[in-house]
């Protein structure tokens, strides 16, 4: 498969690269259209393009040009989704409780509650030994977490001694210290302290009752331009750029010309396409937010020491991806065409409709709790790899290569290399938004967060 007429390689059933012809030492290699790296030697036409023969063009912080180029979607009417309707207006297309520890001391506990009444505990390690940055980071992130729509009832627990107490914590949401419940912010919400005398876990379950009787009864015929999806990528193979994440673009555009929010994120993976993205900003304001969100994460890379470049992971590598910007130029492609609307900082919420940046790292557990996060309803992951994680929003798994699809049917739920049909696999979102479905990860119950750290530990 040639993906693009300037390009001087093809993709062959194995998903790797080979020459299209002779390439000189120090040639470019071009895919998609645009360079993913140049060869360390001559490469004859047919001969395999890979690590052995290939090196990154990516180097340090760049200056970059406002040089817009993008065209507005087609409105389209948004068709009805089932959902629950919230009290600040949002929807929420689940409605279970979430157990939320503010400190690792107290996950056990909260598994144990979350377990008593069929919801999710958010357990983490953080909350307490946390200093500066990392600390705001945990309190933040839980705090949005706090406010996610998909929770018809959230239990804050607390243990009593940590840093992230639970009247700062109160705070942050918005509530006096001596609140009780969250009806002043329009949050079904209640609060404890483990360490108050009294049986912590026979506590947790009355308040918990108390939410499960407070939560709505039943969903509600609500407009799909309510719907916010994250936009996300693991164990991505030569196959990913292809099938999985161009099927994912589509649903962007799609789900965007009907007035609904996409969410892309996985920063390091943009190095290498960030052009692509900073020409669809819409204003020159969301440019400079973009190449902001860019040359900051590659700070925050040499300020560790560390080259920006240092990927593809093993597994990437294995499965035809070379370089780092071979896999950016695949990844981005789940963004679709729409414009940029906006960037996020790492714990912001969601607040224009359509195309979204969020600032973030590509670990697959840090990455999708930043989506959940901001406001996503449901996460749609594709991989080439496979993998059986789960965020505690729905996260659909799509597939690039039937042969994963065949081989995991347990964790994938679209198989794009057998199904590119970007309308019927928006249908199945649809029916997993109103509940008709679940994705495999909720009927496996698997449900996780994990918290960006940079600091030290006490």
């Amino acid at each position: 498969m040639i993906i693009n007429s300037l390009d001087n390689v093809e993709i062959r059933d194995d998903g790797h690269k080979y020459a299209l012809r002779d390439i000189a030492e120090g040639g470019e290699i071009i895919k998609y259209g645009m360079p993913i790296g140049r060869a360390t030697c001559p490469i004859a036409k047919g001969e395999l393009v890979h690590v052995h023969n290939v090196k990154t063009n990516l180097g340090d912080v760049l200056e970059y040009k406002y040089e817009p180029s993008f065209t507005d979607l087609k409105r389209e009417a948004p068709p009805s989704i089932m959902a629950y309707r919230r009290a600040d207006g949002r929807i929420g297309i689940r409605n279970d409780i979430w157990v939320v520890p503010l400190v690792g001391c107290v996950n056990h506990l909260a598994g144990r509650l979350a377990q008593a009444c069929g919801g999710l505990s958010l357990q983490h390690p953080y909350g307490c030994s946390q200093m500066g940055g990392d600390h705001e980071t945990t309190a933040e992130i839980l705090a949005a977490l706090c406010r996610h729509p998909n929770a018809g009832g959230v239990l804050v627990v607390a243990l009593g001694c940590e840093n992230n107490t639970l009247e700062s914590f109160k705070a942050r949401l918005g509530l006096s210290r001596e609140a009780e419940d969250g009806a002043a912010i329009g949050l079904n919400i209640r609060f404890m302290k483990a360490q108050d005398p009294g049986d912590e876990f026979e506590r947790g379950k009355a308040l918990i009752a108390e939410l499960e009787k407070a939560r709505p009864a039943r969903r509600v015929c609500v407009p799909a331009s309510g719907l916010v999806v994250g936009l996300k990528c693991g164990g991505s193979d030569g196959f990913s750029g292809l099938t999985a994440n161009p099927l994912v673009g589509r649903f962007t555009d799609w789900l965007v010309a009907r007035g609904g929010s996409a969410i892309l994120t996985e920063v390091p993976e943009m190095f290498g396409a960030e052009t692509l993205l900073m020409k669809r900003c819409r204003t020159r304001e969301i440019f400079g937010k973009c190449v902001k969100m860019i040359n900051d994460f590659k700070a925050y890379y040499a300020s560790h020491g560390q080259v920006c470049y240092e990927n593809p992971s093993p597994g990437n590598k294995a499965g035809g991806i070379t370089t780092l910007e071979d896999k950016s130029l695949g990844c981005v492609q789940k963004g679709g065409s729409a414009p940029v609307e906006d960037v996020l900082r790492y714990g912001e919420r969601v607040k224009e409709h359509g195309l979204s940046l969020l600032s973030g790292p590509g670990n697959d557990l840090v990455s999708s709790t930043a989506l959940a996060a901001a406001g996503a309803h449901l996460i749609l992951f594709t991989t080439g790899r496979g993998t059986p994680f789960g965020c505690v929003v729905p996260t659909l798994k799509i597939a690039s290569n039937k042969a994963l699809a065949d081989a995991k049917p347990g964790w994938i739920d679209w198989d794009a290399m057998s199904n590119p049909d970007a309308g019927e696999f928006a249908a199945k979102i649809l029916r997993i938004a109103s509940g008709e479905e679940l994705a495999k990860n909720e009927l496996a119950g698997a449900h996780g967060i994990a918290i960006f750290k940079d600091g030290v530990t006490l």
